[in-house]
């Protein structure tokens, strides 16, 4: 039977309501450096967030379908499972995607995103477990993360232009990717094709460590964690983490330090059994996501956003100045939907995609 740990909700749901919180500042204008992404080499807190919840995706995979699998299952049904939700969830991003394309008057309509690459990585990571045993899984872990590596080690430049990665999305994407010339004809994404490559071994790496969480080793768990984020340290001297590019050192890096926080909150809740925060956003995590992206959209596509924050937060800014009054906004956003989870929770609604 498959397990469900608070523990693993938890860390989701806190990843969910940090995504919520550096998402909707009340001004881009101003905002405090750690709730920004970095602008290319190097890493922020923020930069941890997305790699946190792929890691997670992972984990989720092993403790669902591992002992499904382990039991004799039929594969058939599981395979369908997994890949009508991928669809759902890369359908859900494409139509969230659409609705700010119409309200907010977007030049194009962007093909990839968040959404869409957390579908990907959710079917990758699901076939992965259904097909490979854990030995293979570490193998194609490994193989992911050299051949990533090499195909960066080898380009010419590790810039955003003129990179491999921006070559590739210009190519194939074009006009559809978050990042477009028009002028020039390059376009570039951060969830971008190639970065792909990356993502999918953050998710590997999370389903090896969930095989050790389900086994109940925690002391390998910590070792996992210690060791990948030493060896993404070291490899970042000639492969810079980059959290747009996702390169193997950034991979190992947050990786290293997302079995670290998995394992102190499990240790945490499941074992000593503390209070399970951000719980309530995880067992809802693709709802409030998607949830706060489509109220954004309809406050900024409607007009509502700048009167909202002007009046409602404006009285701030002499006490806190334009930074702390931003990231007020945030914080007031996050407590929103933290009610609306909760009381989901309470009524014991769960929506899953």
């Amino acid at each position: 039977m498959s397990r469900r740990l608070d523990s693993v909700d938890a860390l989701r749901g806190l990843s969910v309501a940090a995504m919520l919180l550096v998402n909707n500042p009340g001004d881009w204008g101003h905002v405090y450096w750690p709730l920004e992404h970095a602008a290319w080499h190097g890493f922020t807190p923020t930069d941890l967030i997305f790699p946190f919840f792929l890691f997670i995706v992972g984990v989720s995979s092993a403790l669902s379908l591992g002992p499904r699998i382990d039991s004799g299952a039929a594969t058939a049904p599981l395979r369908t499972a997994v890949l009508v939700r991928s669809v759902r969830i890369i359908g859900l991003g494409l139509t969230l995607h659409a609705l700010a394309w119409w309200l907010m008057n977007k030049p194009e309509f962007r093909v990839m995103g968040v959404l869409q690459r957390i579908g990907i990585c959710f079917a990758f990571a699901g076939l992965v477990t259904i097909y490979l045993r854990p030995r293979m899984q570490w193998a194609l872990f490994t193989v992911l993360l050299a051949g990533y590596g090499a195909l960066l080690h080898g380009d010419a430049t590790l810039e955003k232009l003129g990179g491999l990665a921006q070559r590739i999305d210009t190519a194939v994407l074009g006009r559809f990717a978050y990042e477009w010339d028009a002028a020039s004809g390059v376009a570039f994404d951060p969830e971008g094709l190639l970065s792909t490559l990356g993502a999918l071994a953050t998710c590997v790496f999370g389903l090896l460590c969930g095989h050790l969480l389900r086994r109940g080793q925690t002391v390998n768990l910590l070792g996992a964690g210690v060791l990948a984020a030493a060896l993404g340290l070291a490899w970042s001297a000639s492969l810079p983490m980059n959290k747009q590019l996702w390169t193997s050192s950034f991979v190992l890096w947050t990786g290293g330090l997302a079995a670290l926080a998995l394992a102190a909150v499990h240790v945490w809740v499941d074992q000593k059994g503390g209070h399970p925060w951000g719980r309530a956003f995880g067992l809802n995590a693709i709802a409030a996501y998607a949830g706060a992206w489509m109220c954004a959209v309809l406050l900024e596509g409607f007009g509502w956003m700048t009167p909202i924050y002007a009046k409602g937060f404006g009285w701030l800014a002499p006490l806190v100045g334009p930074y702390g009054q931003s990231v007020a906004f945030a914080l007031v956003f996050v407590a929103a939907w933290a009610v609306i989870v909760r009381g989901l929770d309470k009524r014991r609604i769960y929506i899953k995609v």
